[in-house]
């Protein structure tokens, strides 16, 4: 597992396509937006404990990041 560490704004590209901006933290919650092809399925696989057989709740796409969240400011 690859651990990161980002700030409001920042974002992780994953595989040329997939992209996960950090959006919000707030105490101990973060906010994520994904932005990926519509091909790409989302998983949270928290919501039924088994990671062989996830919930999807995507592919979702990003409406148009604002300029900073962009230029990975």
């Amino acid at each position: 597992m690859l651990v990161l560490t980002r700030k409001e704004g920042q974002s992780v590209v994953i595989d040329g396509q997939i992209k996960v901006v950090v959006l919000s933290i707030s105490g101990s919650q973060i906010r994520l937006g994904i932005e990926a092809p519509r091909d790409v399925p989302i998983f949270r696989t928290e919501l039924n404990g088994s990671p062989a057989k996830p919930v999807v709740i995507g592919p979702f796409v990003l409406p148009k990041a604002p300029a900073a969240l962009a230029a990975g400011h």
